[in-house]
Parts: structure tokens; sequence; C-alpha cells
């Protein structure tokens, strides 16, 4: 069955393994940092998809603008669930860290193709680091 219509997902690999890790909503030993984690993701890939028709455009949209508060907010989050300070000296946290720049120098630049690559990396870091985070972030199946 095809995959209906939807708005373009920029963080597909991110999406998928916070909403894998995630216990569920009528769990209740959810950890709060799951929700804000699963917010910041969704809230991130919708800024990332607005960004990229800014781009497309060729202007110089809040979008375009807002993305690297929604990529740090996510990280942030990221870093709450890991155990503060830990995060920013681990590995993960300094790879997202750099593919955060990397988005913000193709968005700054306004190259497109970076842009894309860019995105494609976050993702992958993200989704990475978020899966290593398995047990604390909930479920241990993931």
């Amino acid at each position: 069955m095809p995959y209906p219509a939807s708005k373009p997902t920029f963080l597909p690999l991110t999406l998928a393994a916070v909403r894998t890790s995630m216990p569920g909503a009528d769990n209740p030993g959810r950890m709060p940092e799951d929700d804000t984690v699963r917010r910041r993701a969704e809230a991130a890939d919708l800024a990332a998809a607005d960004c990229w028709v800014g781009l497309l455009a060729g202007c110089d949209s809040p979008a375009r603008r807002d993305l690297s508060a929604h990529l740090l907010a996510l990280s942030a989050a990221l870093a709450s669930a890991a155990g503060g300070d830990r995060w920013n000296d681990s590995a993960h946290g300094l790879r997202v860290a750099a593919a955060t720049r990397r988005i913000g120098a193709a968005v700054d630049e306004g190259d497109g193709e970076e842009f894309a690559e860019a995105v494609s990396g976050y993702d992958q870091t993200v989704a990475t680091a978020v899966v290593s985070l398995g047990s604390r972030l909930g479920s241990s199946t993931v």
C-alpha cells in the first residue's frame, strides 16, 4: 500500500528512533524527557521542511532563521535525557553539534544541495544518538 500524501519528512530516522524508543502515552513509567525529545524532534523536522521551502524560494524567510533554534532545542532535550553535562563531551554530543553547525553553514550560504546533505547527516547522527540512549529514553527494545 503506498504511503498517503504528507508533508516532507527531513528527519525520518530521528523520528522513527524517538517514536520507537518511547514507551507510549499510557505508560505511567514514561520519563518526562521522552515527550520533550519527541516534541523537539517533531518541531525540528517541521522547521527543516519550512527552511527547505525558504531555500528553494531563495528568500530570507523566518523559517531559515528559526531552524538553528529548533536544532539546538533538540540537542538540549537529548542532553537532558542523557544526563546533562555528560552529553556535551560525549562522542554523540560532539557529532550532533558538528552536524548542527554544518546545517547552519548551508543555510547561511543558501546552498540547497549542501543543506540536503547536511540534514541527511544530521538525521543519521541524531538517530544513532537516540538509539544509544535507548534505555534512558524508554524501551530497551531499541
